[in-house]
This record gives structure tokens, sequence and C-alpha cells, in this order.
């Protein structure tokens, strides 16, 4: 294992504004950072792996959502995510048991209807992926785990280290990535520098710099991730 699970983060235009929708969605502390960005907390308001940082950049939302979050409801229907902003995109059809929707910056996410024992919120972060099975082997090869797999192509890391919710899914699309994805995950490392994520197959994008102290890279499909040097009492 090279890596445990840290946190999501995503990108913003209003980082207030959009904190605070999925804040409500989740039912979550909202945290004003004070250099523009907010972070999600669980109830309780504690930091954790299942803290969601919401950062502002200067780039407007394009393309499709390549990372996207599944969610449990509470209610039957979405009706509480509409009333807090949500925009609903497509209902749940006979093949598909889900409603698409988008928060409001337009990045999509799947809403599932409740079920016995399933807590409400999130229970899968899915990312678009060319091979999907690659993709999850990779990523447990990084933060430990085992891959599942679906009738489907799809491939899920379950069981990483810190990974909070049930599943961490690589879904099959035949559309490559283009774009910097508006949500990404960061991880904290085992040893003290990016050499062993490098050569694994990682692509370092930028180095720790006087005011940032995580390395950037991307994964074998080019996927952003950043990496944090571990905590000091690791």
């Amino acid at each position: 294992m090279i890596a445990r699970f840290k946190d999501l983060c995503m990108d913003a235009a209003d980082a207030h504004r959009l904190g605070a929708f999925w804040a409500g969605v989740l039912d979550g502390e909202l945290v004003d950072t004070g250099d523009g960005d907010t972070r999600i907390d669980p109830p309780g308001g504690t930091v954790t792996a299942e803290s969601i940082w919401v950062n502002t950049v200067p780039e407007p939302r394009t393309g499709k959502t390549r990372v996207h979050l599944d969610l449990r409801l509470a209610d039957p229907e979405p009706t509480a995510l509409l009333a807090a902003g949500a925009t609903l995109l497509r209902e749940p059809t006979d093949t598909t048991r889900w409603w698409v929707l988008a928060d409001p910056e337009g990045n999509q996410f799947r809403a599932y209807g409740p079920r016995d024992g399933a807590r409400p919120g999130v229970f899968a972060v899915v990312v678009d992926s060319a091979d999907p099975m690659a993709q999850a082997t990779w990523w447990a090869g990084v933060v430990g785990g085992r891959v599942e797999t679906t009738d489907e192509g799809a491939a899920s890391v379950v069981g990483a280290a810190d990974f909070p919710w049930g599943h961490w899914v690589f879904d099959p699309v035949p559309e490559r990535k283009r774009v910097k994805n508006r949500w990404h995950w960061d991880v904290t490392l085992a040893g003290p520098d990016v050499t062993a994520l490098i050569t694994a197959g990682a692509t370092l994008l930028r180095e720790p710099t006087d005011t940032t102290r995580w390395w950037v890279l991307a994964d074998p499909e080019g996927n952003e991730f950043c990496a944090f040097p571990p905590r000091p009492n690791q």
C-alpha cells in the first residue's frame, strides 16, 4: 500500500454557494476556511475522510462530469434535493433505478431510493473510465482493498484504506477524458515523497511550493489527485 485515502475535493465558481448546497444535501457542517474556499464536515463538525473541500477556481465547468457521487435518499422521491436547488435531469427507467440530477453548478450526481439498513448520504464515488478493471486494480494497489466487478463492466475498489464509503467505482464509458475533473480525491502518502506513486505509473503534474505542501499527480487515465506527506504521528 502506497497511500491512504484522505478526502474529496470539488472545484467551484462559488465555493460558498456550492458548499452550502452540498452541506444541506449531506446534512453536514459548512466551514468557511477563510481563503475563499469552504469545507463540508460530517455532522458534528470534525474533519474526517468524509469531509469535502470546495475550492474556488477561475475556470467554468465544461464537458461531462467524469467523477460523481451516488447518494442514498431518506425519502422515496428526491423532493428535498430539488427544494435545495438540484435540477432533475432524468427519472428512473425500466433499466435504471436512480434519478440523475445536477447541483447548482451543473455537476451531475445520482440519487437512489431508500433501502433497509442503508443510511442516507453518499455510498459510492463513481469515476468514468476507459478500462475500469485496470483503473480499479491500479488504485487498489495504491490504497489497498480488493477489486469487485459487475456484469455491466464496472469495477470497484472495496475496503481501501480510510475510504469512508462503500464503493469506489470505475464505470465504463466510450469517451476519453479531455478536461480537468471538477471532483478529485486526495491521498496521504505512506512514504516521504511520491517516488513509489510515480514508479507505479502516476504522472507528476506539480511539485509542492512555498504555499502548498502537496504534490499534484494524475493516475493512468489522467484523473488528477493530490498527495500529501504523512501526518506527523504516522
